[in-house]
């Protein structure tokens, strides 16, 4: 049962493996997860997330879907946006990010239907969403292609996917970054969630995932009609922009 090789960070495994052993990485990091975003990104990843949610165009009553939504940021922003009359479900593959998230959004009384979600088999119907947001959970997915078509599929014609994801750095920077996300970040992660191994992964699968060129490439390949991209941070993230037609 040899079967299809993956990627999982710089390793090789077998494709069956790949989501089993990307959730030890995400059941072991859950509960330090915002604080390592913090220190990992000196808090920047919530600039980027607000820039994000500040970019879509919705309106109050839309349906927007956010998967891999982890610890709920992106899925508080869609909430205040929609309002009370539009319909936000926080989905992720990891009980434990999904569970976190639920909690810190119950805290906070907002309360909004949750689903534990595979993003390649999304339990959802055609046509559906306004909006489907994925931030930092693309690297992660086994069969990306996969995934890309089922968040085309959930989507009404004129809807937007947002991916907001790790990407390709311009090159003068390259250096400084892989110093410190090779020698740096598994310290950190040693030192705060006790789990160097897993920042580890973190920063491999970083290095694995398409550029901003192939993963737009990829995305009209989905069956999106355009497609384009920002970077920040000098390409540190890119957000792409996906509408069908």
């Amino acid at each position: 049962m040899g079967g299809q090789k993956t990627h999982f960070g710089f390793s090789t495994v077998n494709e069956d493996e790949k989501a089993g052993k990307v959730a030890e990485v995400f059941h072991s990091v859950a509960k330090n997860y915002d604080i390592m975003n913090d220190v990992m990104s000196a808090g920047l990843h919530r600039v980027w997330k607000h820039f994000t949610i500040h970019t879509a165009h919705l309106k109050k009553g839309d349906k927007v879907l956010d998967i891999a939504g982890g610890t709920g940021d992106l899925s508080r922003g869609w909430a205040k946006r929609v309002g009370k009359e539009g319909e936000v479900w926080l989905t992720d593959i990891n009980s434990s990010m999904l569970t976190v998230g639920r909690d810190r959004l119950l805290n906070e009384g907002m309360i909004l239907p949750v689903s534990l979600a595979d993003a390649e088999k999304l339990p959802f119907p055609d046509n559906y969403f306004n909006l489907v947001s994925v931030a930092f959970g693309l690297r992660n997915m086994t069969h990306k292609d996969a995934a890309l078509k089922e968040m085309y599929r959930v989507l009404k014609p004129g809807g937007t996917l947002l991916v907001l994801e790790f990407s390709k750095i311009y090159k003068p920077l390259e250096g400084a970054y892989d110093f410190y996300s090779f020698k740096l970040l598994p310290v950190m992660g040693k030192l705060i969630a006790k789990d160097a191994d897993s920042y580890q992964y973190l920063a491999e699968s970083i290095r694995m995932h398409p550029d901003q060129e192939t993963l737009k490439q990829m995305m009209l390949d989905a069956g999106f009609d355009s497609v384009d991209y920002h970077n920040m941070s000098a390409g540190i993230v890119a957000l792409h922009k996906g509408v069908k037609f």
